[in-house]
């Protein structure tokens, strides 16, 4: 800076208006580097005298300034190094301001550095880091001014890494992640700015690594330190030069919050790296699941447990409890979400193991209607499972993942063995011995609602407005899905139920069956059958005529028709409306396409049937919502062999019309393996037979998504009523604990509210079950000091147990401490809050009193 702008500016200085009571001003002009001395020699100002200070004219000065001249401004310039506790001046400078022009001072006045010989040392050591105007700009952005040399080291170290916070933690993650050691741009950077040195004594004071300056050497170190945290040091075996026990925390909580924050995709290079680097994809292979899964820090170990799953499942190695339990632990770790898909499809296989282990021996019921209410009570189940399956296993088939993928077809297979050889051979086996009488007699099965008694028995018997929803092809199955979402979901009253579908199951009996009518017929035309309401067509164009032709105020609708029309025109094509229809398509229609993607058709279904109702009860103020369906389906994802085939050359010169599942003859036809189902066709002189069990008639079409036989899962169709409770409403009002949706809340269940230990671990209970209108929620769990700062890691509780035994609702979640100093006489909290952040925290007093536990100290010591 030129003496004449320093001349200037001291000038305009002494010219500013003196505070109250003082009758001059002393400015200290400190340039310990004497940078000036030679130019304030023979410096002038025009309203303050110049006192140089020297060696020899300091008590000179100091009476000067205390006792000869107390009138006059003065510019004192001091360039000798004094002691504070040694400073004849200190008792002046407390009451004068402070002027400095040398570079080092200007630039630590920039950057907040209290100006103390050790930090303007510092500053100079690293003046090639400084001269650039970004960087120092980067120094000052943090918060609070720079009073330590290790404060500004650590500044130093994190604008270099690119880092908000001047945190060791950041530091480290943000050098790790840019690369290995020859491809390292923060690394060049350390050796360029000389700082190098200052990051590995940082790096040995936390994580305790000292065996070499490569960044891949320290990954592999922190990396597995953190494992070790965890991890049972048997598995770690022969590897103990490669990580610490001593510094796990520090790596743990680095790795842990990585791996669970936004960024958490940046380290998955870094892990297969580390796994590649020391196979640790062969030495995790060697040990149990129970040895693993306690661990999250790498993808490996999923796709290990996952693998060992998928084995011991297929061999029957792993009981199915165990298998729900590990998967249920899996569900919090960081990785679950990139294997979603595999966990829920082995989640899905255990839950069919259970109910082959529950129903093993329970297919041998003597009467159909007992038989009709185990399905729709509970044998259902397995249809469900099976499906969840499928919706999973078809989202791997999209998805390449070469080290499980086998495994998981694999898996597929086993699960069609169990599905089909045993569930739908044994369950149809029963069912076709308890129902043949019935059906060859009157096609009717004794104390079954009938779906042909749909309109008179369900729709005439709601009182007031009725939506009807018919979905082509939705299953039992799925509709107890979609009901037990809508009662969740919604605030309504939601009851399933069941009827027997119209033989054939297929389209065009289903549908017509479903309308009002007083008599069904059924008469052949072109090789093919059409059904008849009271005489006339039945098709879709046909049916808004039936329906107004029973009840005037009535209307038959599209659902592609009504979800695509804005508001006021679905509001006129409802308007004045008493029934309306409104038919859906989803799952039969993607049959057409490919077989192979009904399942995903049914969630599709749900969430557009959720969707309607919405708007039914919402736009068009609706409260009574009916949803049924014409017909069921079977399907199996395996192609059939022949064994499940046969052949109609016994009886195919008689036949008017066959599907898979059933075949309609004139009157003449015995065929052989046949079962005989009376039906309305009988009366236009033909006969109906249906495949027994789950065989398929040899012909034309696919052959694994299937319709229109007699078996449980085509029958059973569903009766979903739904009265919808506005808020207003007085059955709302005295129930309103009964349909509003609450989550289900947690508590901690340990006794101990002492922690004596870095790792410890803490059981919570789920208070109530996942039932009725309570629903699930995810809480997350951590330690927090008094004053709200977190001192553990997080832990994530899923709250969705639905069994109605305590027991069974427990959780046991493993906590780490940060690696810091605790006080015993402290109060700390453990924090629950649920994820959503719409719950009140619950905060519980904890002490920590840990002898052992770290103590604040200086990274560059």
């Amino acid at each position: 800076m030129a003496i004449e702008d320093i001349k200037k500016e001291l000038e305009q200085r002494f010219a500013e208006p003196l505070d109250g009571f003082y009758k001059r001003r002393i400015i200290f002009w400190n340039d310990e580097d004497g940078e000036f001395l030679d130019e304030v020699k023979s410096l002038s100002l025009s309203n303050a005298r110049v006192l140089v200070l020297e060696e020899g004219n300091l008590f000179v000065s100091k009476k000067l300034l205390s006792s000869d001249d107390l009138i006059s401004n003065y510019l004192v310039y001091n360039s000798i190094h004094v002691d504070p506790e040694h400073d004849w001046f200190l008792d002046i400078k407390l009451y004068s301001d402070e002027y400095r022009a040398d570079k080092t001072s200007r630039l630590m006045q920039e950057m907040q550095i209290v100006n103390t010989v050790e930090l303007r040392n510092a500053v100079k050591e690293f003046k090639g880091f400084f001269n650039a105007a970004s960087r120092r700009k980067m120094i000052a952005s943090f918060d609070g001014t720079i009073d330590k040399k290790s404060t500004l080291y650590m500044s130093i170290l994190s604008a270099i890494c690119g880092v908000k916070e001047r945190k060791p933690e950041a530091i480290i993650k943000a050098v790790i992640s840019a690369g290995s050691d020859l491809e390292n741009p923060i690394k060049m950077d350390l050796l360029k700015y000389s700082v190098s040195h200052l990051f590995w004594s940082l790096v040995h004071s936390t994580t305790g690594f000292n065996s070499s300056e490569k960044m891949d050497d320290l990954t592999n170190y922190v990396v597995l330190s953190a494992i070790s945290r965890t991890m049972s040091s048997d598995v770690l075996s022969g590897l103990e030069s490669k990580y610490s026990d001593i510094h796990s925390g520090f790596c743990y909580d680095l790795i842990f919050n990585w791996i669970h924050g936004e960024d958490k995709n940046s380290f998955r290079s870094i892990a297969d790296y580390v796994t590649g680097n020391l196979s640790l994809l062969d030495r995790f292979n060697s040990f149990e699941i129970k040895d693993l899964v306690g661990t999250d820090v790498l993808p490996v170990i999923d796709e290990v447990i996952l693998s060992k799953l998928m084995y011991g499942i297929s061999n029957r190695t792993i009981d199915s409890d165990s298998v729900i339990r590990i998967v249920e632990k899996r569900r919090t770790s960081a990785w679950y979400e990139d294997y979603t898909y595999f966990y829920e499809g082995i989640y899905q296989v255990a839950l069919m193991n259970q109910f082959y282990e529950s129903y093993l021996n329970s297919f041998h019921h003597v009467e159909a209607k007992d038989m009709w209410k185990a399905y729709t009570s509970d044998y259902y189940q397995m249809d469900t499972f099976y499906r969840n399956f499928h919706i999973a296993f078809s989202t791997c088939l999209q998805t390449l993942h070469p080290s499980l993928d086998d495994a998981f077809k694999d898996l597929a297979d086993y699960v069609e063995k169990e599905y089909k050889n045993w569930y739908l051979d044994q369950l149809s086996s029963n069912w076709n011995k308890v129902i043949e009488t019935d059906l060859g007699s009157t096609g009717k099965i004794t104390g079954i609602a009938q779906q042909t008694d749909f309109y008179r028995d369900v729709v005439k018997n709601i009182d007031g407005k009725v939506f009807v929803i018919i979905s082509d092809a939705m299953r039992y199955d799925v509709a107890h899905s979609l009901a037990k979402q809508l009662e969740i979901e919604t605030k309504a009253d939601v009851e399933i139920s069941a009827q027997q579908g119209i033989y054939p199951t297929i389209t065009k009996y289903g549908m017509t069956a479903l309308l009002p009518h007083k008599t069904l017929e059924v008469v052949e035309k072109n090789g093919t059958t059409k059904v008849l309401v009271d005489g006339h067509s039945s098709e879709m164009s046909d049916r808004d005529g039936i329906l107004k032709s029973y009840s005037e105020n009535s209307v038959a609708l599209r659902y592609k028709d009504i979800i695509s029309m804005k508001r006021d025109d679905r509001r006129a094509a409802v308007k004045g409306k008493d029934i309306i229809y409104i038919y859906h398509d989803t799952i039969d229609a993607s049959s057409h396409n490919d077989e192979s993607s009904v399942f995903d058709a049914c969630e599709k279904a749900i969430n557009e049937i959720k969707n309607l109702v919405n708007v039914i009860c919402n736009e068009l103020q609706g409260l009574n919502v009916i949803i049924t369906s014409d017909h069921g389906f079977l399907y199996t994802y395996k192609e059939l062999t022949e064994s499940d085939m046969m052949e109609r050359s016994s009886f195919k010169k008689d036949i008017i019309e066959q599907g898979r599942r059933y075949v309609l003859t004139d009157n003449s036809a015995n065929p052989d393996f046949l079962m005989s189902v009376k039906g309305i066709y009988n009366d236009s002189d033909m006969l109906g037979f249906a495949p027994r069990e789950n065989i398929r008639v040899k012909g034309a079409g696919g052959s694994k998504f299937v319709h229109g036989g007699i078996s449980l899962q085509e029958m059973c169709v569903p009766v979903i009523t739904y009265k919808y409770l506005r808020s207003g409403y007085k059955a709302y009002r005295i129930n309103k604990d009964k349909y509003d949706a609450k989550p289900v809340t947690i508590a901690l269940l340990s006794s101990n509210r002492k922690i004596s230990n870095m790792i410890f671990n803490l059981s919570f209970y789920q208070k109530e079950p996942v039932k009725d209108n309570y629903v699930a929620c995810t809480y997350i769990a951590y330690i927090t000091d008094s004053v709200g700062n977190e001192v553990s890691d997080k832990q994530k509780i899923i709250a969705d147990k639905t069994s109605t035994i305590a027991k069974d609702r427990e959780f046991k979640c493993t906590f780490n401490l940060k690696s810091q100093k605790f006080s015993n006489t402290e109060t700390y909290y453990l924090v629950t809050v649920d994820e959503e952040g719409k719950q009140i925290p619950i905060k519980e007093e904890m002490q920590i009193d840990i002898a052992m536990a770290i103590d604040e100290f200086d990274f560059f010591s």
